[in-house]
């Protein structure tokens, strides 16, 4: 990139549009960096300046499988600060500090629907306010019935499983048994509070059907079949884990004798997102949970495809990897 190209993603407003740079994925794991005109926001719209933006699990499959056309523009976990408003917006003034589940936000600017946006409190640190994943797992739980004295289980405990580790004695339940291949991830669970931690290869007979809730965080086969094996007759298996790529099959014989109740823990209503991140930033500024800690990896603008495949092989240690715009 030219020094010419370099200042112009500078931010500085011209009348028409801005100059950004913007990661685009080109091909299976590779991105480059382009710069890119932004125009100003239109009626409703607000600018933001990204300080950063979560990766995904979600966009794994996207990013690593060939798709039909490139370049493909994605991200949508930032946080960031207003910069500009379109007419017709109020209450997010200038240097607001923001987040929510919009996008491409791998990128220095992007322009969002007001609606989409939530208010950051101010004393929260950047690792702190990656809304979109906080918010998922807030509105996941509200939709988890779980009652105090429940046996719960947590298969997979990536980010989502413990963000979900996090929120159960703020809501009035006690630990979980978490479940996961890696030694590292079960540590951590235990580090946050988990009551005991297994691989798959530990869970014994003995324990399948006798646990009230069973959280699946894993978004696999393996972990979509061990979660039904370990809920009870009546109990409840919550989907958390978000399911791409192959299609999933379930023992629908073994949900149908255990009459179990099966939520599928997901939200697209952007009302209920907006809420739930809303109350998990609040759980946050009052010191209940603690989604910055689960901020293991860092990574540049110009590093989006060495995060992504972080978040592929999962590295000694590996549990949340960010993008961080400087």
């Amino acid at each position: 990139m030219s020094e010419d190209e370099k200042g112009a993603s500078s931010g500085d407003l011209s009348d028409g549009a801005r100059s950004i740079r913007i990661a685009r994925l080109i091909g299976p794991g590779r991105f480059d960096v382009d710069v890119q005109a932004l125009e100003r926001p239109a009626p409703g719209q607000v600018l933001v300046k990204i300080l950063a933006t979560g990766v995904c699990a979600s966009e794994l499959h996207a990013v690593m499988d060939e798709q039909p056309s490139y370049p493909l523009l994605i991200g949508h976990e930032p946080t960031g600060i207003v910069e500009e408003v379109g007419a017709g917006v109020d209450g997010f003034p200038v240097g607001m500090r923001v987040t929510g589940g919009f996008g491409p936000a791998f990128a220095e600017r992007a322009l969002a629907d007001h609606r989409f946006l939530v208010a950051v409190p101010e004393d929260l640190s950047v690792e702190d306010t990656i809304g979109e994943p906080l918010g998922c797992v807030v509105e996941g739980r509200r939709r988890t019935r779980i009652v105090a004295g429940d046996r719960v289980a947590i298969v997979g405990v990536g980010y989502m499983g413990l963000l979900m580790l996090q929120l159960l004695p703020v809501t009035g339940t006690g630990s979980a048994v978490v479940i996961d291949p890696r030694e590292d991830a079960r540590s951590t669970a235990l580090g946050f509070g988990a009551t005991e931690a297994r691989s798959p290869d530990d869970v014994t007979p003995e324990l399948h059907g006798s646990f009230d809730v069973v959280v699946e965080a894993t978004g696999t086969q393996p972990g979509l079949d061990l979660a039904s094996e370990l809920v009870r007759e009546h109990g409840v298996l919550s989907i958390l884990g978000y399911h791409v790529g192959a299609r999933r099959s379930v023992d629908v014989q073994m949900w149908n004798w255990k009459a179990i109740d099966v939520v599928n823990a997901h939200v697209r209503r952007r009302d209920l997102l907006n809420e739930a991140i809303r109350r998990g930033l609040e759980l946050t500024r009052q010191g209940k949970i603690h989604p910055g800690e689960l901020v293991t990896h860092r990574f540049g603008l110009d590093d989006v495809g060495s995060a992504f495949h972080a978040l592929e092989t999962k590295p000694e240690g590996f549990i949340k990897a960010v993008v961080f715009i400087e």
